[in-house]
């Protein structure tokens, strides 16, 4: 909002931030900076608020950025890590095209967010999660610009799901297909050529010892099933196993069969 000839207001998802001649970015400079002119300077100044990430400061305000109904691109990061600072570079220069103009770019220090990190199973960063209207859609975990910037569009073109119910149908149908693509199935982050945690490690190096065949599906590559599964399978956590499109549980579990001398046996009926 233009207040007066020598200050300008600008606000960025409820935050404001005052440039004056005061400072050390004076209005002509802006002006000059951004292309001013009488027919474009409202529009201008919209734009500018856009080419920011907005950086998160307290879990309500969290809430209510990321509940909009539009999509919401959000990097977890930390001060410490070099890496997050590349692809919030990435974020800004997206946010300056005319494509991402409904998009909202959203900085969540990780450290600071322990619960919604947690939440969201951050395990390090830089990890970005696309959101739309408040539910997660998508992720991306470490440095890969190509990916981010790919997914960025595609998010921003499509959109929205016409209806939530025939959307959670959808998404239950091919749960269900995923459940029964093997005899044994499972959830995992990576692959099982390319495990990427302790837990999907230990379970591959487990499961090959017993022979018997499996396939495997990278939550890491689909949001959507990731948290769905939690919700279809009423299990929290992952790697998850299942067989004949039945859950078996996770890496407790499996440890157990293992021990008890059953997992041959359970994973191969």
């Amino acid at each position: 909002m233009l207040t007066n000839a020598n200050s300008i207001f600008i606000g960025c998802s409820g935050f404001c931030r005052q440039f004056s001649d005061h400072t050390e970015v004076t209005v002509a400079g802006l002006q000059k900076r951004i292309g001013w002119t009488k027919s474009n300077n409202i529009q201008r100044l919209s734009w500018l608020a856009k080419m920011v990430i907005t950086k998160v400061i307290s879990e309500e305000q969290y809430k209510q950025l990321i509940g909009a109904a539009g999509v919401s691109l959000v990097l977890f990061s930390a001060e410490w890590a070099e890496q997050c600072k590349q692809i919030s570079d990435v974020m800004n220069e997206l946010a300056k095209q005319e494509e991402f103009k409904a998009v909202q770019f959203l900085d969540v220090p990780a450290e600071d967010f322990a619960q919604v990190s947690l939440r969201h199973q951050i395990d390090s960063v830089p990890t970005v999660l696309f959101f739309r209207a408040g539910t997660a859609i998508d992720r991306i975990d470490g440095v890969d610009v190509g990916s981010l910037t790919q997914k960025a569009k595609k998010y921003a073109s499509a959109p929205a799901p016409a209806s939530s119910t025939g959307g959670s149908a959808n998404l239950e149908e091919r749960l269900k297909s995923l459940i029964n693509r093997s005899k044994v199935m499972i959830f995992m982050k990576g692959d099982r050529n390319t495990p990427r945690c302790g837990f999907s490690k230990q379970l591959i190096a487990i499961t090959n010892d017993t022979g018997v065949e499996y396939d495997t599906f990278d939550i890491l590559t689909d949001e959507e099933v990731r948290q769905g599964l939690k919700t279809f399978s009423n299990w929290p956590t992952y790697p998850q196993v299942y067989v004949n499109g039945e859950l078996i549980g996770g890496l407790d579990i499996i440890k157990e069969l293992l021990e008890g001398g059953e997992l041959k046996e359970t994973l191969n009926p």
